[in-house]
């Protein structure tokens, strides 16, 4: 118990050097790919954001979709990545090749969907390589770009909204 204690804080302390290190990056560019990071603890379906890649007009070869569940069998999700917290060593190591990958990809825009305050997935979010971070966690607002305010239940709300930002943003292609 003692160790798990001591873990989670080498974690944290990971986590606030990331996100305290100033990183100024302004990429032009549209979305081409899309990495998608969430809870599979809150959200079964994942064929949903395979129809945001469609509404955003991104290839389905451009899209990854990586979960994580607190429950410790792996192969709850044979058709994608899915990761546990033992997947996460001391300082914030990733012991799992296939989340190192997602990890360093380059994605152009990279969905963090989760609300719930879990640590791992914070640390995701902020080693992530991505351009562009959109997300509707709201605790720690150094985590991402883009926040919409949603509830995990209302896709199709945060679907429209991240098309409108990004829009906005010159991110996405005129169609």
């Amino acid at each position: 118990m003692i160790l798990k204690g001591f873990k989670e804080k080498s974690i944290k302390k990971k986590l606030n050097a990331l996100l305290d290190s100033p990183k100024v990056v302004v990429e032009d560019g549209f979305v081409k790919s899309i990495g998608v990071l969430f809870n599979a603890d809150e959200v079964g379906d994942f064929e949903m954001f395979k129809s945001l890649s469609d509404y955003l007009n991104v290839r389905p070869n451009k899209l990854k979709i990586i979960a994580f569940t607190e429950n410790k069998k792996e192969n709850l999700f044979s058709w994608n990545v899915c990761f546990n917290p033992k997947d996460i060593g001391w300082l914030g190591k990733i012991n799992n090749p296939e989340l190192e990958t997602f990890l360093n990809a380059d994605f152009d825009l990279l969905i963090s969907f989760y609300t719930s305050d879990i640590l791992e997935l914070k640390l995701l979010t902020a080693l992530s390589k991505a351009k562009y971070k959109a997300s509707i966690f709201q605790n720690d607002k150094r985590l991402n770009d883009l926040i919409i305010s949603t509830e995990v239940k209302q896709f199709s709300v945060f679907k429209s909204e991240l098309k409108k930002y990004l829009k906005v943003f010159n991110k996405l292609r005129n169609e």
